[in-house]
C-alpha cells in the first residue's frame, strides 16, 4: 500500500506522516511532498522511527514522482486559517492548490482513492470533481472530503458534556465541513441531552475550528486533531482496500444528491473506495431545522467550486 501526502511539510501534513508511520501496516510505503525544500528532511525524520513502514520525501513544483503509484493520495496543501478568517475565504489560494494537484493525481495515479483535506472542503471537493472529469478519469466511488475531524470533535465533545469515555460511542455528522453545514446527530449517539445541551453541543461542534483558530492566538489553526483525523480516514481506506469488511466512515462525496450534488454522510468502504451510501437515519425536529437551514449555504459553496477555473 503506498500513500502520498500532498501538504506534507505543514502543520497537519507532519502530524498526519508521523501517525501513518506508527500505525499503517507493515510494508506500507509513505510518500511525503510539498513545494517547500524541508520536505526531504521530514522524510528523514520519519524514517528514523523504527517501524517497517517505508518514507520517501519530495519538493519542488513537480509532484509526479511523489504520487506514481499511489493507492491513496490525501491532499492537505493549503493556506490555514488565521483570526477572524472563515473557511470561505482561504477559496481563491486554496482552490487553485487543489485544482493544480488534483490534475496531477489524474495523470499519475488515475486510480487512487483522492482524501482532500484542505480548505474549504464544501467547494475544494467539486473543484477536484471537475478537474477529474475534464481529464477523462472521475470516478464518484474515489473522491472523499475528509471530514473526520467533525466526528472525532462531536465524540470528545459529547463525552466531555457526559463524563463518559469518547472511544465507547461514535456520532454521525452529516452535511457539509463549515459552520452551520456541520450537522452531529447527536440524538444517535446514545446519550439524552436537553434543548439547551443540543443547541449548546451543535454551536459548539460547528465554530470548534474558530475555538482553535482563536486559541492559537493567530499562530495557527487545527492541525494535530486534523492530523488524527486524516490519520483515522486513511487507515480506514486502507483497510477497506485490504478487503476488511464492515468498513464505515462519514465522508463528504457525490451521493444520491436528494440533497445536495455532495454532501457528507456515512458510507461502507470497499475496495474500489465508496461501495454503498448509507441513509443517516431519522432526524429529530431540532436536526431537521438545521439541514434545512444549511443547504442554502452548502449549495453555493459548491456551486462556487463547480464554477472555479
Amino acid at each position: 500500500m503506498k500513500i502520498a501526502i500532498l501538504g506534507a511539510a505543514g502543520g497537519i501534513g507532519q502530524a498526519l506522516g508521523l501517525l501513518l508511520k506508527t500505525q499503517l501496516p507493515a510494508g506500507s510505503e509513505l510518500s511525503l511532498y510539498d513545494i517547500a525544500p524541508l520536505t526531504p528532511g521530514v522524510a528523514v525524520d520519519l524514517s528514523h522511527i523504527p517501524t517497517a513502514v517505508k518514507v520517501t520525501g519530495f519538493s519542488g513544483e513537480d509532484p509526479s514522482l511523489a504520487l506514481k503509484n499511489a493507492d491513496i493520495v490525501l491532499i492537505s496543501a493549503g493556506v490555514a486559517r488565521k483570526p477572524g478568517m472563515a473557511r470561505a475565504d482561504l477559496f481563491n489560494v486554496n482552490a487553485g492548490i487543489v485544482k493544480n494537484l488534483v490534475a496531477s493525481c489524474a495523470d499519475t495515479c488515475p486510480k487512487a482513492l483522492i482524501g482532500i483535506i484542505t480548505n474549504p472542503v464544501n467547494a475544494t471537493v467539486p473543484i477536484a470533481a471537475g478537474v477529474l472529469k475534464d481529464m477523462g478519469v472521475y470516478d464518484s466511488a474515489r473522491l472523499f472530503g475528509v471530514t473526520t475531524l467533525d466526528i472525532i470533535r462531536s465524540n470528545t465533545f459529547v463525552a466531555e458534556t457526559k463524563g463518559l469515555n469518547p472511544e465507547d460511542f461514535e456520532v454521525p455528522v452529516i452535511g457539509g465541513h463549515s459552520g452551520i453545514t456541520i450537522l452531529p446527530l447527536l440524538s444517535q449517539s446514545g446519550c439524552e441531552f436537553t434543548e439547551e445541551e443540543t443547541a449548546a453541543l451543535t454551536t459548539r461542534i460547528q465554530n470548534a475550528g474558530t475555538e482553535v483558530v482563536e486559541a492559537k492566538a493567530g499562530g495557527g489553526s487545527a492541525t494535530l486533531s486534523m492530523g488524527y483525523a486524516g490519520a483515522r480516514f486513511c487507515l480506514s481506506l486502507v483497510r477497506a482496500l485490504n478487503g476488511e469488511d464492515n468498513v464505515i466512515e462519514c465522508t463528504y462525496i457525490e451521493g444520491p444528491g436528494d440533497k445536495a450534488r455532495f454532501f457528507a454522510q456515512p458510507v461502507l468502504l470497499g475496495k474500489g473506495g465508496v461501495e454503498k451510501v448509507l441513509d443517516y437515519g431519522d432526524l429529530t425536529a431540532f436536526e431537521g431545522a438545521g439541514l434545512n437551514g444549511a443547504l442554502d449555504t452548502l449549495n453555493s459553496d459548491i456551486s462556487s467550486g463547480e464554477l472555479f477555473k
